[in-house]
């Protein structure tokens, strides 16, 4: 089933629109009453520090991506994956879905990604830091990292650049975990964050909606299993190809994303 930019928004139930309708009449006020905008930003200043000072971190992670198709369906395709990251140069990224089964070994010098359904592996030589990888990634070979954001050195600065508006929501709570939910709103996108309460002030969720896509398809990040230190890490990241992989130039590396190519729009 393809999925086209022209798909139309289907008609939310009865109940649906009612409890909206009350959420919208009631967040504002909440968000007001609680936090001017100076100490909503201090949230998620505090949690991009926290973030900066730690030398080495690793989570487990579920992430949903809602597409809209064609007919005005929307669609969710889940994956569960593990990040682990030693600064400044050194990441582990997994992550397996329907569709792909995907490992990512960065030490440095050079990305190494392996398709485990596939047994199919390739080898990009990159040099310098996290962050020079995340941008290579994104602008040169379009495979953003997972939570691509959250892993920067200053995550406040990719959060908040082109940010008009923010919302304070209260407390939530993530997998267990009591957070402080903060709302923003940029041109074209929503952003909702959920960050631990406490001396460790992680991301517990992240939220993307594309209110300029029709539809407004969402992707959502859930992080547990939260692990740091302002230590360096002792994890290996040497890259071992399993036994019987063959290597193949990026480009035909394909099928690695959590929307498969079958549901990619076709021009």
């Amino acid at each position: 089933m393809p999925i086209s930019v022209k798909a139309r928004r289907a008609r939310p139930a009865a109940w649906g629109a009612a409890l909206a309708v009350a959420l919208a009449a009631a967040i504002p006020a909440a968000g007001v009453a609680h936090a001017d905008d100076a100490a909503i930003k201090a949230l998620v200043k505090s949690m991009s520090d926290y973030l900066a000072a730690q030398k080495s971190i690793s989570f487990d992670m579920e992430s949903t991506l809602e597409v809209v198709t064609k007919d005005g369906q929307r669609l969710a395709l889940a994956s569960s994956g593990a990040i682990e990251m030693s600064r400044p140069d050194k990441i582990r990224a997994e992550r397996k879905g329907g569709f792909a089964d995907i490992e990512a070994v960065y030490d440095g010098k050079t990305l190494s990604l392996l398709g485990k359904n596939l047994n199919l592996y390739t080898q990009i030589p990159i040099t310098g830091d996290i962050d020079h990888l995340i941008d290579e990634l994104r602008d040169k070979y379009g495979r953003p990292l997972p939570a691509a954001d959250l892993l920067m050195t200053d995550s406040y600065k990719q959060l908040m650049t082109e940010v008009k508006d923010v919302k304070y929501l209260g407390p939530g709570v993530i997998l267990g975990q009591t957070c402080e939910h903060v709302a923003m709103r940029a041109e074209d996108v929503d952003l909702q964050l959920w960050i631990a309460q406490g001396d460790a002030p992680h991301p517990c969720r992240y939220t993307i909606t594309s209110r300029t896509v029709a539809g407004e398809p969402q992707y959502t990040v859930d992080i547990w299993n939260w692990k740091s230190s302002t230590d360096a890490g002792t994890a290996d990241f040497t890259f071992s190809p399993p036994a019987g992989a063959q290597q193949v130039e990026p480009a035909k590396l394909t099928d690695t994303d959590e929307l498969p190519s079958h549901l990619t729009p076709k021009n």
